[in-house]
Protein backbone atom coordinates (compact mmCIF):
# COMPACT_ATOMS: atom_id res chain seq x y z
CA UNK A 1 0.00 0.00 0.00
CA UNK A 2 2.95 2.35 0.51
CA UNK A 3 3.88 1.94 -3.15
CA UNK A 4 0.28 2.50 -4.22
CA UNK A 5 0.03 5.64 -2.09
CA UNK A 6 3.29 7.01 -3.48
CA UNK A 7 2.12 6.37 -7.03
CA UNK A 8 -1.21 8.04 -6.33
CA UNK A 9 0.51 11.11 -4.91
CA UNK A 10 2.73 11.24 -7.97
CA UNK A 11 -0.29 10.99 -10.25
CA UNK A 12 -2.02 13.88 -8.51
CA UNK A 13 0.96 16.11 -9.27
CA UNK A 14 0.58 15.56 -13.02
CA UNK A 15 -0.10 18.76 -14.92
CA UNK A 16 -0.64 19.67 -18.54
CA UNK A 17 -2.45 16.53 -19.74
CA UNK A 18 -5.36 16.13 -17.36
CA UNK A 19 -4.49 14.16 -14.25
CA UNK A 20 -8.06 13.25 -13.28
CA UNK A 21 -8.39 9.98 -15.25
CA UNK A 22 -4.99 8.80 -14.03
CA UNK A 23 -5.75 9.75 -10.42
CA UNK A 24 -9.10 7.96 -10.47
CA UNK A 25 -7.48 4.86 -11.98
CA UNK A 26 -4.78 4.87 -9.32
CA UNK A 27 -7.44 5.05 -6.61
CA UNK A 28 -9.12 1.96 -8.07
CA UNK A 29 -5.76 0.19 -8.39
CA UNK A 30 -4.87 0.93 -4.76
CA UNK A 31 -8.22 -0.48 -3.69
CA UNK A 32 -7.54 -3.57 -5.78
CA UNK A 33 -4.37 -4.31 -3.84
CA UNK A 34 -6.29 -4.88 -0.64
CA UNK A 35 -7.20 -8.39 -1.61
CA UNK A 36 -7.98 -10.81 -4.38
CA UNK A 37 -11.72 -10.32 -3.78
CA UNK A 38 -11.39 -6.83 -5.21
CA UNK A 39 -9.75 -7.99 -8.44
CA UNK A 40 -11.49 -6.68 -11.53
CA UNK A 41 -12.02 -8.52 -14.79
CA UNK A 42 -11.38 -7.41 -18.35
CA UNK A 43 -15.06 -6.52 -18.55
CA UNK A 44 -14.41 -3.80 -15.96
CA UNK A 45 -11.40 -2.37 -17.79
CA UNK A 46 -11.92 0.92 -19.66
CA UNK A 47 -11.07 1.40 -23.30
CA UNK A 48 -12.39 2.54 -26.66
CA UNK A 49 -15.11 0.71 -28.55
CA UNK A 50 -14.08 -1.40 -31.52
CA UNK A 51 -15.50 1.21 -33.90
CA UNK A 52 -13.81 4.11 -32.10
CA UNK A 53 -10.41 2.43 -32.05
CA UNK A 54 -10.72 1.44 -35.72
CA UNK A 55 -11.57 5.05 -36.57
CA UNK A 56 -8.53 6.30 -34.66
CA UNK A 57 -6.30 3.79 -36.44
CA UNK A 58 -7.44 4.04 -40.02
CA UNK A 59 -9.42 7.24 -40.52
CA UNK A 60 -8.29 9.76 -37.95
CA UNK A 61 -4.71 8.74 -37.27
CA UNK A 62 -3.49 5.86 -39.34
CA UNK A 63 -1.15 3.10 -38.32
CA UNK A 64 1.77 5.54 -38.39
CA UNK A 65 0.35 7.18 -35.24
CA UNK A 66 0.17 4.16 -32.97
CA UNK A 67 2.69 5.71 -30.57
CA UNK A 68 0.50 8.80 -30.19
CA UNK A 69 -2.52 6.62 -29.49
CA UNK A 70 -0.60 5.31 -26.47
CA UNK A 71 -0.45 8.85 -25.06
CA UNK A 72 -4.13 9.41 -25.76
CA UNK A 73 -5.05 6.12 -24.12
CA UNK A 74 -3.03 7.02 -21.03
CA UNK A 75 -4.75 10.40 -20.80
CA UNK A 76 -8.27 9.11 -21.38
CA UNK A 77 -8.31 5.86 -19.45
CA UNK A 78 -5.34 5.82 -17.07
CA UNK A 79 -2.33 3.46 -17.16
CA UNK A 80 -4.38 0.37 -18.13
CA UNK A 81 -6.93 0.01 -20.89
CA UNK A 82 -8.12 -2.51 -23.44
CA UNK A 83 -8.58 -2.17 -27.19
CA UNK A 84 -9.25 -4.44 -30.13
CA UNK A 85 -6.87 -4.34 -33.10
CA UNK A 86 -8.37 -6.40 -35.91
CA UNK A 87 -9.17 -9.79 -34.39
CA UNK A 88 -6.88 -9.23 -31.41
CA UNK A 89 -7.93 -7.96 -27.97
CA UNK A 90 -5.04 -6.18 -26.28
CA UNK A 91 -4.50 -4.93 -22.74
CA UNK A 92 -2.34 -1.80 -22.78
CA UNK A 93 -0.07 -1.06 -19.82
CA UNK A 94 1.54 2.38 -19.52
CA UNK A 95 3.24 2.78 -16.16
CA UNK A 96 6.66 1.46 -15.07
CA UNK A 97 5.28 -0.27 -11.98
CA UNK A 98 2.70 -2.12 -14.05
CA UNK A 99 5.22 -3.01 -16.74
CA UNK A 100 7.38 -4.49 -14.00
CA UNK A 101 4.43 -6.52 -12.70
CA UNK A 102 3.87 -8.04 -16.14
CA UNK A 103 7.53 -8.85 -16.77
CA UNK A 104 8.01 -10.43 -13.35
CA UNK A 105 5.21 -12.90 -14.12
CA UNK A 106 6.26 -13.85 -17.65
CA UNK A 107 7.45 -17.35 -16.78
CA UNK A 108 10.36 -19.57 -17.75
CA UNK A 109 10.01 -19.07 -21.51
CA UNK A 110 8.69 -15.53 -22.05
CA UNK A 111 6.48 -14.99 -25.10
CA UNK A 112 6.30 -11.78 -27.08
CA UNK A 113 3.26 -11.00 -29.18
CA UNK A 114 2.49 -13.69 -31.70
CA UNK A 115 4.03 -12.32 -34.90
CA UNK A 116 1.37 -14.28 -36.75
CA UNK A 117 2.15 -13.06 -40.25
CA UNK A 118 5.89 -13.69 -39.77
CA UNK A 119 5.15 -17.24 -38.60
CA UNK A 120 2.60 -17.83 -41.36
CA UNK A 121 5.23 -16.92 -43.94
CA UNK A 122 7.76 -19.36 -42.45
CA UNK A 123 5.18 -22.17 -42.42
CA UNK A 124 4.27 -21.40 -46.02
CA UNK A 125 7.89 -21.56 -47.20
CA UNK A 126 9.07 -24.34 -44.89
CA UNK A 127 11.56 -22.12 -43.04
CA UNK A 128 12.50 -22.62 -39.40
CA UNK A 129 11.86 -19.98 -36.75
CA UNK A 130 14.59 -17.63 -35.54
CA UNK A 131 15.04 -15.76 -32.28
CA UNK A 132 12.31 -13.24 -33.14
CA UNK A 133 9.69 -15.85 -34.00
CA UNK A 134 10.48 -18.97 -31.97
CA UNK A 135 9.04 -19.66 -28.52
CA UNK A 136 9.55 -21.98 -25.59
CA UNK A 137 12.45 -24.42 -25.43
CA UNK A 138 13.35 -23.89 -29.10
CA UNK A 139 13.86 -20.18 -28.43
CA UNK A 140 15.70 -20.83 -25.16
CA UNK A 141 18.21 -23.16 -26.82
CA UNK A 142 19.26 -20.68 -29.50
CA UNK A 143 19.14 -17.76 -27.10
CA UNK A 144 21.58 -19.53 -24.76
CA UNK A 145 23.99 -20.31 -27.59
CA UNK A 146 24.01 -16.78 -29.01
CA UNK A 147 24.11 -15.14 -25.58
CA UNK A 148 27.66 -16.40 -25.04
CA UNK A 149 28.86 -14.30 -27.98
CA UNK A 150 26.44 -11.36 -27.94
CA UNK A 151 25.74 -10.55 -24.29
CA UNK A 152 28.99 -11.13 -22.42
CA UNK A 153 30.88 -7.81 -22.26
CA UNK A 154 34.28 -9.35 -22.94
CA UNK A 155 32.96 -11.22 -25.97
CA UNK A 156 31.39 -8.05 -27.38
CA UNK A 157 34.53 -5.98 -26.83
CA UNK A 158 36.30 -8.25 -29.31
CA UNK A 159 34.18 -6.73 -32.09
CA UNK A 160 35.42 -3.15 -31.60
CA UNK A 161 38.14 -3.38 -34.27
CA UNK A 162 35.67 -4.81 -36.78
CA UNK A 163 33.13 -2.11 -36.00
CA UNK A 164 35.74 0.66 -36.04
CA UNK A 165 36.61 -0.36 -39.58
CA UNK A 166 32.97 0.16 -40.56
CA UNK A 167 32.88 3.50 -38.70
CA UNK A 168 35.91 4.62 -40.68
CA UNK A 169 34.03 3.90 -43.90
CA UNK A 170 31.03 5.83 -42.58
CA UNK A 171 33.18 8.92 -41.95
CA UNK A 172 34.54 8.68 -45.50
CA UNK A 173 30.99 8.28 -46.88
CA UNK A 174 29.77 11.36 -44.99
CA UNK A 175 32.63 13.37 -46.46
CA UNK A 176 31.87 12.04 -49.94
CA UNK A 177 28.15 12.83 -49.96
CA UNK A 178 28.33 16.29 -48.33
CA UNK A 179 27.33 19.34 -50.33
CA UNK A 180 29.84 22.23 -50.57
CA UNK A 181 28.07 23.67 -47.50
CA UNK A 182 28.61 20.43 -45.60
CA UNK A 183 24.97 19.30 -45.86
CA UNK A 184 24.20 15.58 -45.89
CA UNK A 185 20.64 14.93 -47.03
CA UNK A 186 18.61 12.13 -45.50
CA UNK A 187 21.08 10.98 -42.86
CA UNK A 188 18.79 8.11 -41.81
CA UNK A 189 19.39 6.53 -45.20
CA UNK A 190 23.17 6.71 -44.73
CA UNK A 191 22.96 5.38 -41.19
CA UNK A 192 20.68 2.57 -42.36
CA UNK A 193 23.45 1.40 -44.66
CA UNK A 194 25.97 1.85 -41.87
CA UNK A 195 23.85 -0.30 -39.54
CA UNK A 196 23.51 -3.06 -42.11
CA UNK A 197 27.24 -3.01 -42.88
CA UNK A 198 28.03 -3.18 -39.15
CA UNK A 199 25.76 -6.11 -38.35
CA UNK A 200 26.94 -7.91 -41.49
CA UNK A 201 30.56 -7.57 -40.41
CA UNK A 202 29.65 -9.18 -37.09
CA UNK A 203 27.51 -11.93 -38.62
CA UNK A 204 29.70 -12.79 -41.62
CA UNK A 205 33.07 -11.19 -40.87
CA UNK A 206 32.84 -9.79 -44.40
CA UNK A 207 31.64 -6.58 -46.03
CA UNK A 208 28.63 -6.21 -48.33
CA UNK A 209 29.31 -2.76 -49.80
CA UNK A 210 26.67 -0.66 -48.03
CA UNK A 211 29.10 2.25 -47.61
CA UNK A 212 30.60 2.09 -51.08
CA UNK A 213 30.12 5.16 -53.24
CA UNK A 214 27.84 2.98 -55.38
CA UNK A 215 25.93 0.46 -53.26
CA UNK A 216 25.58 -3.00 -54.87
CA UNK A 217 22.14 -3.58 -56.34
CA UNK A 218 21.44 -6.69 -54.25
CA UNK A 219 22.31 -4.82 -51.03
CA UNK A 220 20.07 -1.90 -51.97
CA UNK A 221 17.23 -4.30 -52.68
CA UNK A 222 17.73 -5.99 -49.30
CA UNK A 223 17.40 -2.60 -47.58
CA UNK A 224 14.19 -1.81 -49.46
CA UNK A 225 12.82 -5.25 -48.61
CA UNK A 226 13.30 -4.61 -44.88
CA UNK A 227 11.54 -1.23 -45.12
CA UNK A 228 8.57 -2.61 -47.03
CA UNK A 229 8.29 -5.72 -44.86
CA UNK A 230 7.89 -3.66 -41.69
CA UNK A 231 5.14 -1.56 -43.29
CA UNK A 232 3.35 -4.69 -44.49
CA UNK A 233 3.69 -6.32 -41.06
CA UNK A 234 1.12 -3.96 -39.52
CA UNK A 235 -1.32 -4.54 -42.38
CA UNK A 236 -0.98 -8.31 -42.50
CA UNK A 237 -1.33 -8.69 -38.74
CA UNK A 238 -4.44 -6.49 -38.67
CA UNK A 239 -6.11 -8.56 -41.41
CA UNK A 240 -7.65 -11.99 -40.67
CA UNK A 241 -6.00 -14.62 -42.84
CA UNK A 242 -9.17 -15.15 -44.91
CA UNK A 243 -8.91 -11.53 -46.08
CA UNK A 244 -5.63 -12.36 -47.81
CA UNK A 245 -7.72 -14.07 -50.50
CA UNK A 246 -9.88 -11.00 -51.08
CA UNK A 247 -7.05 -8.46 -50.79
CA UNK A 248 -3.92 -10.41 -51.75
CA UNK A 249 -1.50 -7.55 -52.47
CA UNK A 250 -0.30 -6.81 -48.87
CA UNK A 251 0.35 -10.50 -48.19
CA UNK A 252 2.04 -11.09 -51.54
CA UNK A 253 4.34 -8.08 -51.14
CA UNK A 254 5.10 -9.16 -47.57
CA UNK A 255 6.12 -12.65 -48.77
CA UNK A 256 8.21 -11.28 -51.64
CA UNK A 257 10.18 -9.12 -49.18
CA UNK A 258 10.86 -12.07 -46.89
CA UNK A 259 11.81 -14.24 -49.86
CA UNK A 260 14.52 -11.82 -50.85
CA UNK A 261 15.79 -11.34 -47.30
CA UNK A 262 16.12 -15.08 -46.76
CA UNK A 263 17.84 -15.51 -50.14
CA UNK A 264 20.23 -12.63 -49.38
CA UNK A 265 21.25 -14.03 -45.99
CA UNK A 266 21.48 -17.60 -47.28
CA UNK A 267 23.77 -16.48 -50.09
CA UNK A 268 26.22 -14.83 -47.72
CA UNK A 269 26.12 -17.72 -45.25
CA UNK A 270 26.75 -20.32 -47.95
CA UNK A 271 29.56 -18.22 -49.39
CA UNK A 272 31.35 -18.08 -46.04
CA UNK A 273 30.86 -21.78 -45.27
CA UNK A 274 32.05 -22.79 -48.74
CA UNK A 275 35.21 -20.72 -48.33
CA UNK A 276 35.86 -22.43 -44.99
CA UNK A 277 35.33 -25.89 -46.46
CA UNK A 278 37.88 -25.12 -49.17
CA UNK A 279 40.41 -24.03 -46.55
CA UNK A 280 39.89 -27.24 -44.59
CA UNK A 281 40.34 -29.26 -47.77
CA UNK A 282 43.70 -27.55 -48.27
CA UNK A 283 44.70 -28.38 -44.71
CA UNK A 284 44.48 -24.77 -43.54
CA UNK A 285 43.29 -23.81 -40.05
CA UNK A 286 39.85 -22.24 -39.88
CA UNK A 287 38.79 -19.90 -37.11
CA UNK A 288 36.67 -16.80 -36.80
CA UNK A 289 34.68 -14.57 -34.52
CA UNK A 290 31.66 -13.95 -36.69
CA UNK A 291 28.33 -15.33 -35.49
CA UNK A 292 27.61 -17.49 -38.53
CA UNK A 293 30.82 -19.38 -37.69
CA UNK A 294 29.63 -20.11 -34.13
CA UNK A 295 26.09 -21.10 -35.15
CA UNK A 296 27.25 -23.40 -37.92
CA UNK A 297 29.41 -25.34 -35.46
CA UNK A 298 26.79 -25.91 -32.81
CA UNK A 299 25.02 -28.77 -34.53
CA UNK A 300 21.97 -26.70 -35.47
CA UNK A 301 20.04 -27.55 -38.65
CA UNK A 302 21.05 -25.23 -41.48
CA UNK A 303 17.45 -24.01 -41.78
CA UNK A 304 17.73 -22.79 -38.18
CA UNK A 305 21.01 -21.03 -38.97
CA UNK A 306 19.46 -19.35 -42.02
CA UNK A 307 16.41 -18.15 -40.07
CA UNK A 308 18.39 -16.79 -37.13
CA UNK A 309 20.93 -14.93 -39.27
CA UNK A 310 18.14 -13.43 -41.42
CA UNK A 311 16.27 -12.18 -38.35
CA UNK A 312 19.44 -10.85 -36.73
CA UNK A 313 20.28 -8.94 -39.92
CA UNK A 314 17.04 -7.01 -40.01
CA UNK A 315 16.84 -6.58 -36.22
CA UNK A 316 20.10 -4.66 -35.99
CA UNK A 317 19.60 -2.18 -38.80
CA UNK A 318 16.77 0.04 -37.60
CA UNK A 319 18.19 0.29 -34.09
CA UNK A 320 21.39 1.83 -35.43
CA UNK A 321 19.80 3.97 -38.14
CA UNK A 322 17.06 5.47 -35.98
CA UNK A 323 19.17 6.03 -32.85
CA UNK A 324 22.07 7.56 -34.80
CA UNK A 325 19.69 9.87 -36.67
CA UNK A 326 17.87 11.08 -33.57
CA UNK A 327 21.11 11.45 -31.58
CA UNK A 328 22.70 13.78 -34.12
CA UNK A 329 19.38 15.54 -34.73
CA UNK A 330 19.14 16.41 -31.03
CA UNK A 331 22.86 17.20 -30.63
CA UNK A 332 22.70 19.59 -33.59
CA UNK A 333 19.90 21.46 -31.80
CA UNK A 334 21.65 21.41 -28.43
CA UNK A 335 25.18 22.68 -29.18
CA UNK A 336 25.98 22.97 -25.48
CA UNK A 337 25.44 19.22 -25.03
CA UNK A 338 27.38 18.50 -28.22
CA UNK A 339 30.32 20.59 -26.98
CA UNK A 340 30.35 18.90 -23.57
CA UNK A 341 30.16 15.47 -25.18
CA UNK A 342 33.02 16.24 -27.57
CA UNK A 343 35.15 17.44 -24.67
CA UNK A 344 34.47 14.20 -22.81
CA UNK A 345 35.49 12.12 -25.83
CA UNK A 346 38.67 14.12 -26.49
CA UNK A 347 39.62 14.05 -22.82
CA UNK A 348 39.36 10.26 -22.65
CA UNK A 349 41.20 9.70 -25.95
CA UNK A 350 43.87 12.33 -25.26
CA UNK A 351 45.78 12.45 -28.57
CA UNK A 352 44.15 9.43 -30.20
CA UNK A 353 41.33 9.64 -32.76
CA UNK A 354 39.84 6.15 -32.69
CA UNK A 355 38.10 5.00 -29.49
CA UNK A 356 37.78 1.38 -28.45
CA UNK A 357 35.42 -0.46 -26.11
CA UNK A 358 37.58 0.31 -23.04
CA UNK A 359 37.43 4.05 -23.84
CA UNK A 360 33.66 4.02 -24.08
CA UNK A 361 33.43 2.69 -20.52
CA UNK A 362 34.90 6.01 -19.36
CA UNK A 363 32.38 8.21 -21.23
CA UNK A 364 29.30 8.58 -19.01
CA UNK A 365 27.83 11.53 -20.94
CA UNK A 366 28.04 9.56 -24.19
CA UNK A 367 26.09 6.72 -22.61
CA UNK A 368 23.60 9.15 -21.06
CA UNK A 369 23.05 10.80 -24.45
CA UNK A 370 22.17 7.51 -26.11
CA UNK A 371 19.97 6.56 -23.17
CA UNK A 372 18.09 9.86 -23.42
CA UNK A 373 17.62 9.48 -27.17
CA UNK A 374 16.21 5.98 -26.65
CA UNK A 375 13.86 7.34 -23.98
CA UNK A 376 12.49 9.97 -26.36
CA UNK A 377 12.53 7.75 -29.44
CA UNK A 378 12.41 4.07 -28.43
CA UNK A 379 13.08 1.98 -31.52
CA UNK A 380 10.27 -0.35 -30.47
CA UNK A 381 7.55 2.02 -29.18
CA UNK A 382 5.56 -0.85 -27.70
CA UNK A 383 6.61 -4.36 -26.76
CA UNK A 384 4.24 -7.15 -25.89
CA UNK A 385 3.89 -10.26 -23.80
CA UNK A 386 1.59 -13.27 -23.77
CA UNK A 387 1.47 -15.32 -20.56
CA UNK A 388 0.31 -18.80 -21.64
CA UNK A 389 0.72 -20.75 -18.40
CA UNK A 390 -1.66 -18.98 -16.03
CA UNK A 391 -3.82 -15.96 -15.25
CA UNK A 392 -1.88 -13.05 -13.75
CA UNK A 393 -2.73 -10.05 -11.58
CA UNK A 394 -1.73 -6.62 -12.85
CA UNK A 395 -2.82 -3.31 -11.35
CA UNK A 396 -5.83 -4.78 -9.57
CA UNK A 397 -7.07 -6.66 -12.64
CA UNK A 398 -7.11 -10.38 -13.33
CA UNK A 399 -5.63 -10.89 -16.79
CA UNK A 400 -6.57 -14.28 -18.30
CA UNK A 401 -3.77 -16.42 -19.69
CA UNK A 402 -2.99 -16.00 -23.39
CA UNK A 403 -4.11 -12.36 -23.33
CA UNK A 404 -1.93 -10.08 -25.44
CA UNK A 405 -0.46 -7.40 -23.17
CA UNK A 406 1.10 -4.35 -24.83
CA UNK A 407 3.82 -2.58 -22.84
CA UNK A 408 3.51 1.07 -23.90
CA UNK A 409 7.12 2.22 -23.69
CA UNK A 410 6.59 5.41 -25.69
CA UNK A 411 3.77 6.63 -23.44
CA UNK A 412 5.62 5.65 -20.27
CA UNK A 413 8.83 7.44 -21.23
CA UNK A 414 6.88 10.57 -22.24
CA UNK A 415 4.71 10.66 -19.13
CA UNK A 416 5.25 13.78 -16.96
CA UNK A 417 4.30 11.70 -13.93
CA UNK A 418 7.38 9.57 -14.62
CA UNK A 419 9.89 12.06 -16.13
CA UNK A 420 10.13 15.80 -15.52
CA UNK A 421 9.82 17.77 -18.75
CA UNK A 422 9.43 14.51 -20.65
CA UNK A 423 9.59 16.03 -24.14
CA UNK A 424 12.90 17.80 -23.49
CA UNK A 425 16.25 16.37 -24.53
CA UNK A 426 18.18 16.27 -21.24
CA UNK A 427 20.97 13.65 -21.07
CA UNK A 428 21.95 15.08 -17.69
CA UNK A 429 18.83 13.52 -16.15
CA UNK A 430 20.66 10.17 -16.27
CA UNK A 431 23.72 11.59 -14.50
CA UNK A 432 22.11 13.57 -11.69
CA UNK A 433 22.38 11.69 -8.41
CA UNK A 434 19.41 13.54 -6.95
CA UNK A 435 17.17 12.43 -9.82
CA UNK A 436 16.24 8.75 -9.80
CA UNK A 437 13.95 6.89 -12.15
CA UNK A 438 12.00 3.69 -11.87
CA UNK A 439 14.13 0.93 -13.46
CA UNK A 440 11.27 0.05 -15.82
CA UNK A 441 10.53 3.65 -16.82
CA UNK A 442 12.65 3.42 -19.96
CA UNK A 443 13.60 -0.04 -21.18
CA UNK A 444 14.21 0.38 -24.93
CA UNK A 445 15.97 -2.98 -25.24
CA UNK A 446 13.54 -4.84 -23.02
CA UNK A 447 14.28 -6.57 -19.71
CA UNK A 448 15.15 -10.09 -18.68
CA UNK A 449 15.33 -13.18 -20.85
CA UNK A 450 13.46 -11.58 -23.75
CA UNK A 451 15.62 -8.46 -23.83
CA UNK A 452 17.30 -7.62 -27.13
CA UNK A 453 20.14 -10.09 -27.61
CA UNK A 454 22.01 -7.65 -29.84
CA UNK A 455 21.89 -4.81 -27.33
CA UNK A 456 25.57 -4.73 -26.39
CA UNK A 457 26.77 -4.93 -29.99
CA UNK A 458 24.33 -2.21 -31.09
CA UNK A 459 25.32 0.06 -28.21
CA UNK A 460 29.03 -0.40 -28.91
CA UNK A 461 28.50 0.43 -32.57
CA UNK A 462 26.51 3.55 -31.62
CA UNK A 463 29.10 4.75 -29.10
CA UNK A 464 32.03 4.25 -31.47
CA UNK A 465 30.27 6.01 -34.34
CA UNK A 466 28.99 9.01 -32.35
CA UNK A 467 32.36 9.57 -30.68
CA UNK A 468 34.19 9.45 -33.99
CA UNK A 469 31.72 11.77 -35.75
CA UNK A 470 32.06 14.40 -33.00
CA UNK A 471 35.85 14.23 -33.27
CA UNK A 472 35.72 14.82 -37.02
CA UNK A 473 32.77 17.22 -37.39
CA UNK A 474 30.70 19.97 -35.86
CA UNK A 475 27.13 18.83 -36.48
CA UNK A 476 24.64 21.61 -37.23
CA UNK A 477 20.97 21.66 -38.22
CA UNK A 478 19.90 22.02 -41.81
CA UNK A 479 19.43 25.82 -42.25
CA UNK A 480 16.19 25.11 -44.12
CA UNK A 481 15.16 22.19 -41.97
CA UNK A 482 11.96 21.78 -39.98
CA UNK A 483 11.14 20.04 -36.74
CA UNK A 484 10.95 16.28 -37.24
CA UNK A 485 8.53 14.04 -35.36
CA UNK A 486 8.53 10.27 -35.02
CA UNK A 487 6.14 7.92 -36.78
CA UNK A 488 5.33 4.23 -36.32
CA UNK A 489 6.32 1.78 -39.04
CA UNK A 490 6.11 -1.23 -36.71
CA UNK A 491 9.28 0.42 -35.38
CA UNK A 492 9.58 4.13 -34.50
CA UNK A 493 11.32 6.12 -37.24
CA UNK A 494 11.63 9.80 -38.27
CA UNK A 495 8.50 11.02 -40.04
CA UNK A 496 10.43 13.32 -42.37
CA UNK A 497 13.87 13.32 -43.88
CA UNK A 498 16.57 14.52 -41.46
CA UNK A 499 19.36 16.48 -43.12
CA UNK A 500 22.31 17.88 -41.16
CA UNK A 501 25.47 19.88 -41.76
CA UNK A 502 28.76 18.13 -41.04
CA UNK A 503 31.35 20.88 -40.75
CA UNK A 504 34.97 19.74 -40.78
CA UNK A 505 36.81 20.41 -37.52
Amino acid sequence: MVTARRMLQQALRVSGRGAFPLAKWMERWAEGLQGSKALRSLDDMPGPSVASFAYDLFAKRGLSRLHELQLEGLQRYGPMWKASFGPILTVHVAHPTLIEQVLRQEGLHPMRSDLSSWKDYRKLRGHHYGLLTSEGEEWQAVRSLLGKHMLRPKAVEAYDKTLNSVVGDLIAKLRFCRSPEGLVSDIASEFYRFGLEGISSVLFESRIGCLDQVVPEETERFIQSINTMFVMTLLTMAMPSWLHQLFPKPWNVFCQCWDYMFDFAKGHIDQRLTAEAEKIARGEKVEGRYLTYFLSRMGLPMKTVYSNITELLLAGVDTISSTMSWSLYELSRHPDVQTALRQEVLSVLEHRKIPDAADVARMPLLKATVKEVLRLYPVIPANARVIPERDIQVGGYLIPKNTLITLCHFATSRDPAVFKNPDDFQPSRWLAKEESHHPYASVPFGVGKRSCIGRRIAELELYLALARILIEFDVKPDPEGVSVKPMTRTLLVPENVISLQFIER
